[in-house]
C-alpha cells in the first residue's frame, strides 16, 4: 500500500519509496520550455516548492544521471522532446531554510556550515583543480574564510564546475527568505 509524503520533500525518496505522488514533472518542461536565467518560484508556503526543487536537481544533475534518470520513468517529462536534458548540467543545492539566528556571530557560523557542506558535495573535483583553485576550495572546506571571502564563493564553485563539465550550471537556492 502507498503511503502519504506528509512533510517528504525529497523527490528521490519520494518515488524510490512509492510514497503517493501528484505528477508535477510538466513543471521541468514549463521550466525549459521558458528560457529565463533566473526563474523566482513564490508559492504560498506548504505549495511544494522545496519538493519541486528537489524534483528538478534530481532531473538536470550530471552526476548519477543514469539513477537519476530511473526516478522519471512513466512520469509527464519522459515522453517529452525535453527529456534529453535530463542529467546533462552540473547542479548546485542550497537551501537557507536552516539559517536562523539570534545574533549576527551565529549567522556568520551558520553561513560557513551552509557552504562547507555545498562544496563538500562537490570535493570529487579536486582532482582536477589546479593549486589556486585547491587552496581556496579547502579554505571554504575547512571554514578558514573570512564572510568577505565568501560573498564569491558560489561564483567560484559554478566556474569550477563549468571548467570540469564545459556546460552551464545551474543553482538552486531554496528557502532564499528564511535569513
Amino acid at each position: 500500500m502507498k503511503k502519504l509524503p506528509i512533510g517528504l520533500s525529497d523527490f528521490k525518496e519520494l518515488i524510490k519509496e512509492n510514497y503517493y505522488y501528484f505528477d508535477k514533472t510538466n513543471f521541468i518542461d514549463e521550466v525549459i520550455k521558458d528560457g529565463s536565467k533566473v526563474k523566482l518560484f513564490a508559492r504560498p508556503r506548504r505549495f511544494g516548492k522545496t519538493l519541486n526543487m528537489s524534483m528538478l536537481k534530481y532531473f538536470f544533475d550530471i552526476r548519477e544521471a543514469e539513477e537519476n534518470r530511473k526516478l522519471f520513468k512513466n512520469l509527464y517529462i519522459e515522453k517529452t522532446e525535453n527529456f534529453k536534458e535530463q542529467g546533462q548540467y552540473p547542479v548546485v543545492f542550497l537551501s537557507l531554510k536552516d539559517l536562523k539566528a539570534r545574533t549576527w556571530e551565529e549567522m556568520e557560523r551558520g553561513i560557513k556550515n551552509l557552504l562547507q557542506e555545498v562544496f563538500s558535495e562537490h570535493k570529487y573535483i579536486v582532482k582536477e583543480l589546479d593549486e589556486f583553485d585547491l587552496s581556496i576550495l579547502k579554505k571554504i572546506i575547512n571554514k578558514e574564510v573570512e564572510l568577505e571571502g565568501l560573498k564569491s564563493s558560489l561564483k567560484f564553485l559554478t566556474k569550477i564546475l563549468y571548467e570540469k563539465y564545459n556546460k552551464k550550471v545551474i543553482i538552486l537556492i531554496d528557502e532564499y527568505d528564511a535569513p
